[in-house]
């Protein structure tokens, strides 16, 4: 088994609002490993003509952010989600690059319904006494609106009124909320999350147990 210090994942998303899954990514692989790991977002906004197509889009994040492991984010949005990873999977034929799939059922809003005292001092009222209806873990997969469901529970929280209400930005607070939720593993009841974390573990031994150390492909 090989042994190394430092992880450097990137994470290719749908969306910029969808780099908030680094950190039950980062979660996961903190379970499982003891080098130290960092992740960022592979930002394609930058490029003069970002591509549109996704193995265009995964070709460009390995070019331009090179990594250990390559995270492809696809919301499944009314595709199953062995529809979405065979989709990836297609992307990525003759690619050498470890890469993982994360393909969260619906959207990745859902990922973060899990913690009620997190999502109160992510709108910025942890002592809220509003009453929360936070739906079970159990049925997250099921919700029609994960997004709109999360945005709502974020600004009732907030117990905001007037200009300040109008001023709240839910998006913001859900990247917050990423950063406080200290424990995924609620989410291990569900089936998309599963996949992601068997497959981080699959090709993480993978690559271990076939090389030394990681390539990790730096730009000088």
């Amino acid at each position: 088994m090989a042994v190394m210090e430092r992880l450097e994942f990137r994470l290719l998303t749908d969306g910029s609002s969808d780099a908030v899954l680094i950190h039950p990514i980062t979660w996961i692989l903190q379970q499982h490993f003891r080098f130290a790991i960092n992740g960022t977002w592979a930002d394609l906004r930058r490029l003069p003509n970002p591509p549109k197509d996704l193995r265009g889009r995964i070709e460009a994040a390995l070019d331009f952010y090179p990594c250990d492991v390559l995270f492809i984010h696809r919301d499944a949005e009314g595709e199953s989600l062995e529809g979405r990873v065979a989709e990836i999977e297609d992307a990525v034929v003759g690619l050498s690059d470890p890469q993982v799939p994360v393909v969260p059922v619906r959207m990745q809003e859902a990922w973060f319904l899990i913690d009620e005292p997190a999502l109160r001092c992510a709108a910025g009222n942890p002592r809220s006494g509003v009453s929360l209806t936070m739906p079970a873990i159990d049925t997250l997969e099921q919700i029609p609106d994960p997004k709109r469901m999360l945005y709502d529970l974020l600004l009732k929280a907030s117990e905001l009124t007037g200009r300040k209400r109008k001023k709240f930005n839910p998006g913001r607070q859900v990247r917050r909320l990423g950063e406080l939720i200290e424990d995924y593993s609620p989410l291990r009841r569900l089936t998309a999350f599963r996949h992601a974390e068997n497959e981080t573990l699959t090709t993480l031994r993978d690559c271990l147990d076939a090389v030394p150390t990681i390539d990790r492909r730096r730009k000088q």
